[in-house]
């Protein structure tokens, strides 16, 4: 009986001394960020190539075709002219410009997908930004103060595709264009001024711009 009576009491020790077996606990889930990875047939220039924006008064043609007359025949970047244009005329441009260069000129629409070896020129009434390597258009503002086309688009090519913006100003576009031109400076872009002279420079553009004459501002941008 005595026998009997220590085996439970030894059985009893056990279980309160024995730990309790648990479980290993998982590993807590994290989170992580899926990378984005480019689709099939979107490479382009905001991937891997050069967009040159190029600044322009409203009698900038003269400029801009000499410009495009110095072009190899495969320049290998995208061009594109931003042109102060009345807002309710059609622009001939594209036309015009097409008799002067081997590239193709077209005028830009709404998404267009920005390809290399092509020149887009804004439309009138608008203003022009970059994206995903896409041209988006926006309703001219109402406030004439407030409509500066050139700066519009170099700011967005400056944030679009930073170290490979390019940003041409063409003379006598005033003080357009130099909030653009500073934009791109700043993320390591190219900035060009096709200038006779430093007197013929606008405001900041002294300092911020690398000055060329007529005739080199080609060779330059490519």
């Amino acid at each position: 009986m005595a026998e009997e009576e220590r085996r439970t009491t030894r059985k009893r020790t056990s279980r309160r001394t024995r730990a309790p077996s648990r479980k290993p606990r998982a590993a807590p889930h994290v989170l992580r960020p899926v990378e984005a990875s480019p689709a099939a047939g979107e490479e382009g220039p905001a991937a891997d190539g050069v967009i040159v924006g190029v600044g322009a008064s409203a009698g900038g043609l003269e400029a801009f075709s000499q410009l495009l007359q110095a072009l190899p025949p495969d320049p290998g970047v995208a061009i594109v002219l931003v042109q102060h244009l009345a807002p309710q005329h059609e622009s001939a441009l594209p036309t015009l410009l097409s008799g002067r260069t081997d590239l193709a000129v077209v005028q830009a629409t709404e998404g267009v997908r920005v390809e290399p070896n092509h020149v887009y020129v804004i439309p009138p009434n608008v203003q022009m930004g970059v994206r995903d390597s896409r041209l988006h258009l926006l309703p001219r503002p109402s406030d004439r103060s407030q409509y500066t086309p050139i700066d519009y688009f170099l700011r967005s090519l400056a944030e679009s595709l930073h170290h490979r913006a390019v940003a041409v100003i063409l003379s006598g576009t005033a003080s357009d264009g130099t909030v653009g031109v500073r934009e791109i400076k700043a993320v390591g872009g190219l900035t060009i001024d096709q200038a006779l002279s430093m007197g013929d420079l606008q405001g900041d553009r002294r300092v911020l711009c690398e000055v060329f004459p007529p005739g080199r501002t080609t060779a330059a941008a490519v």
